[in-house]
């Protein structure tokens, strides 16, 4: 009687995944019948609108659907986050996060966001990464990061770095890099990367961590000295430029990264679509050409990657902030 019973409750559970497994696969099979919406939490113009047309340009070629670009800025990203995440998980809105969105922001605000980044989206892919570059003026007397590094251990919080705010990469990468190298300094935030970048080249600051695309022109035209990319390997866009682990931090990485994501209960069958047109998207020859001309480069993993990637950095992020002591403005 128990063994009839158990066949019973093990035969119901398998036919609840099986009509599951279906449902999922006929919800891919269907998807999509209508425009999807990419909610991007940043304003227009930066490098994270290139990328979220490029990723709509190619949902909208491969699925024979329009995708809208929807910018959602305000409260660091957590507006358009918290805005996906209460959506319906139906793969008609979807999310293009940036690293400081995704990753950052949970270290800086903890448990103050109205929403989980591994509870309530499921990871999609990484789309593309960028580098960032340290970076002084040509009369600042560190030429490079191992006499900036010597400077800044004699002369503890004497040295300064701008950034685009409390809780930015450019903020992050610069606390990232004291807490490798054992050196203090004294952050100096602005209403955004410009505003550093230009005190920084009148010398009102000393130092900052910029995007490199923006950074090139002034750093080749003379305005600025570059002293080190912050990504695993030099960029291809500015291959002259050492990494700052090759200048004097070993392990030194912090590229910024972008990436797509879905609502947590989106049909696994539609996360898989979704991928499979990207990463096919993102290795066409012309496709990386035109994000690298952007200053980005196209990355493409699979949802399993990305998850990882997306936990490792978590981790990264939550470190350096309690070493640094940083709190939200």
């Amino acid at each position: 009687m128990i063994c009839c019973v158990i066949a019973g409750v093990i035969a119901g559970v398998t036919a609840a995944l099986d009509a599951r497994a279906a449902d999922s696969r006929a919800a891919g099979d269907n998807y999509p019948v209508k425009p999807i919406r990419i909610v991007l939490p940043l304003v227009s113009g930066g490098s994270g609108d290139t990328i979220a047309r490029a990723v709509g340009e190619m949902l909208s070629e491969s699925l024979a659907q329009q995708v809208v670009i929807d910018n959602r800025p305000g409260a660091n990203g957590i507006i358009g986050m918290e805005l996906v995440a209460r959506s319906a998980a139906d793969g008609y809105t979807l999310l293009l996060a940036s690293g400081a969105n995704a990753a950052i922001n949970p270290a800086v605000y903890r448990d103050k966001l109205p929403f989980d980044i591994e509870r309530d989206f499921v990871p999609v892919t990484e789309v593309a990464a960028q580098s960032f570059v340290a970076h002084v003026a040509p009369a600042f007397q560190a030429k490079n990061i191992a006499e900036l590094i010597a400077l800044a251990k004699s002369k503890p919080g004497v040295i300064n770095y701008a950034s685009a705010g409390t809780g930015s990469t450019a903020h992050m990468l610069a606390a990232l890099f004291a807490s490798m190298t054992g050196t203090r300094f004294t952050h100096i935030p602005y209403k955004g990367a410009p505003q550093g970048r230009v005190a920084v080249m009148a010398r009102e600051c000393d130092f900052m961590f910029d995007g490199l695309l923006a950074t090139l022109p002034l750093i080749r035209s003379g305005k600025l000295r570059a002293l080190g990319v912050t990504g695993s390997k030099r960029s291809p866009v500015a291959p002259e430029i050492p990494t700052v682990a090759e200048a004097g931090v070993p392990g030194y990485s912090g590229d910024a990264w972008y990436g797509l994501f879905a609502p947590r209960a989106t049909a696994k069958a539609i996360v898989v679509k979704l991928n499979a047109v990207v990463v096919q998207a993102l290795q066409q020859p012309e496709r990386r050409e035109r994000l690298l001309a952007q200053g980005v480069e196209g990355v493409g993993s699979t949802p399993e990657v990305f998850a990882a990637f997306l936990g490792s950095e978590l981790k990264k992020w939550a470190r350096v902030v309690g070493d640094a002591g940083i709190k939200p403005e």
